[in-house]
């Protein structure tokens, strides 16, 4: 449907153009569908074999059930070296250091900013009568396969029908 990737389109705008912290953007934006699509939600009904958590089959249907996911993340976030200890140490950390379902830790402002961002997204996308949810499963997923270029992302499927596919399930 080519006014959800309009929609889509207007969503990662409006990522974009959040507010940051101190005006330094690590956010990223990208819109998957069609193959990726596909590729993504029948990735995190793998995944869900292999880690044993039912959740990701039920959101990976959620996704092959939609006609996009946008994709929102922080790629090389710099601390905001303010040593506000929002993040749990007494001065700014040394982000990237571990690796796991996401690379962290990050600066907690940095967080806050991709925050912003997805809310802005969402936001956009309820004004434009979009079902939408925001799903951290998709992220996990989504960075594994390569789908986007980012150390903490989150993904925000997309659906146009009668009834909201995304929480009644």
């Amino acid at each position: 449907m080519k006014a959800l990737q309009t929609i889509a389109e207007i969503m990662e705008i409006a990522a974009i153009t959040a507010p940051k912290a101190a005006g330094k953007d690590f956010v990223v934006v990208k819109t998957v569908e069609g193959d990726d699509l596909r590729r993504l939600g029948e990735g995190m009904k793998d995944y869900a074999q292999r880690i044993g958590i039912d959740g990701f089959i039920r959101d990976g249907q959620n996704v092959l059930d939609s006609g996009a996911v946008v994709l929102i993340g922080l790629k090389d976030a710099e601390v905001a070296d303010l040593n506000c200890a929002a993040c749990g140490a007494e001065s700014c950390i040394i982000i990237n250091t571990y690796e796991g379902e996401f690379k962290g830790p990050q600066c907690a402002l940095r967080i806050l900013d991709m925050g912003i961002a997805l809310g802005s997204a969402v936001k956009t996308a309820g004004l434009m009568n979009v079902d939408n949810r925001i799903m951290y499963r998709a992220g996990v997923v989504a960075r594994e396969l390569g789908l986007i270029d980012a150390d903490f992302v989150m993904g925000i499927p997309l659906s146009v029908s009668g009834k909201s596919i995304y929480y009644d399930r």
